[in-house]
């Protein structure tokens, strides 16, 4: 196991090496692979960057993001406003389906409502969300619904899984049960595990996904 005085260094580097984020802005706390996230950042696109880029450290087996999403009280638009801009940068996406979708929003939290057929569809509406000025929060509740009599096949997801170049597949076992994927094995970083998991979910008839992959980071 990596100490972690060397895993919060490689976590600083990483986060420092986006050039969109302030480094200096965000706190990272290590205990035995367990990350602890920090600090304060003005967009809700940026919390969600800085869990990305810890993510891809390896020896990272979960993140605890406590990031504030915080604007200057001149900046803060009106819960109104957030809405509007949500509803018309859905309407200009391809991949949501907005007429299906229900969007609240209370002191800049923003809460999803609704039913897709895709999970990339609901991945779709929350990344879109975290881009709008004056969210802080998400509450992502859209529902998927699986495509009734669809047939899950095991081998195309297992060959989704072999076709991504970030996902390590060797130790990957797959299997299907009641329409559920039951994900098995290891791979070496908690962002491989998080891709694994939406590779199983893009197969259609997908109702869950279990993603019981353990995380066993390569010798250093």
């Amino acid at each position: 196991m990596r100490s972690n005085e060397d895993l919060q260094k490689d976590i600083q580097h990483a986060i420092a090496w986006q050039p969109k984020l302030c480094a200096t802005d965000i706190g990272v706390i290590c205990k035995q692979g367990i990350i602890t996230l920090t600090g304060i950042v003005d967009t809700y696109a940026k919390k969600d960057l800085v869990e990305k880029a810890a993510k891809n450290v390896m020896g990272v087996k979960a993140i605890v993001n406590h990031i504030t999403v915080t604007l200057s009280r001149i900046n803060i638009p009106a819960d109104e406003e957030i809405a509007k801009a949500i509803n018309s940068a859905f309407k200009w996406h391809w991949e949501i389906p907005s007429q299906h979708l229900r969007v609240t929003v209370e002191n800049g939290f923003v809460t999803l409502e609704g039913e897709v057929n895709w999970a990339r569809e609901k991945e779709a509406a929350r990344k879109t969300v975290s881009t709008i000025l004056g969210v802080n929060g998400i509450l992502n509740n859209i529902q998927l619904c699986a495509e009734p009599n669809a047939v899950i096949n095991v081998r195309d997801i297992e060959k989704a899984l072999f076709r991504n170049a970030a996902i390590n597949d060797e130790d990957i076992k797959v299997e299907i049960k009641d329409g559920s994927v039951y994900l098995t094995g290891s791979v070496p970083s908690l962002f491989q595990k998080d891709e694994a998991e939406k590779m199983a979910w893009n197969a259609p008839g997908v109702a869950a996904v279990y993603n019981f992959l353990n995380i066993e980071p390569t010798n250093y």
